[in-house]
């Protein structure tokens, strides 16, 4: 009988058998076909599953009050943090002009104040202020037991009126 198979068949009989030796092993299956009852198993899962997750996108899409709510204060905190943020910025640049209007104010008054004193050192004829007071005035430059020198521990100034020691 083996003769009158014809050669596809000898062929497909043998790619079904492999032989090890002098046993012949049978070929199992790579895997087991699932049955129905867990096929049905899996299909209720995976839609179970889509399920699931249809639901908790549109409950992502969904805007409830309290969602809103808050979406709304934190959108009035942003919104009064940028423009507190804006003012306190405009402010110090004001500040920072006024400074500077300041500061030159204070060059000019400076360069003013030094050639004023300048004049007025230039003015000031120091021989002529001695002439008129020693000849008109009839003052005189005091003498040595004129001077009274002393020595005040107690504090570094003078009081204005403090008694002056005699010796």
């Amino acid at each position: 009988m083996a003769a009158a198979r014809s050669l596809p068949e000898r062929r497909r009989a043998s790619s079904q058998v492999y032989v090890h030796g002098t046993a012949v092993r049978r070929l199992e299956p790579a895997q087991n076909p699932p049955r129905r009852h867990q096929r049905y198993q899996e299909q209720e899962r995976r839609q179970k599953a889509t399920y699931r997750i249809r639901r908790n996108q549109e409950k992502a899409l969904q805007m409830d009050l309290p969602y809103l709510a808050v979406l709304v204060a934190a959108a009035v905190c942003a919104l009064y943090i940028c423009v507190n943020y804006i003012h306190i910025q405009s402010g110090m640049t004001g500040r920072m002009d006024t400074i500077k209007t300041l500061e030159q104010q204070l060059d000019t008054l400076k360069a003013e104040n030094d050639a004023l004193e300048t004049s007025i050192n230039t003015s000031v004829d120091l021989d002529h202020v001695y002439k008129v007071a020693t000849e008109e005035l009839g003052m005189v430059y005091a003498g040595k037991d004129q001077v009274l020198l002393y020595n005040q521990t107690e504090s570094e100034y003078v009081k204005q009126y403090e008694d002056i020691p005699e010796q």
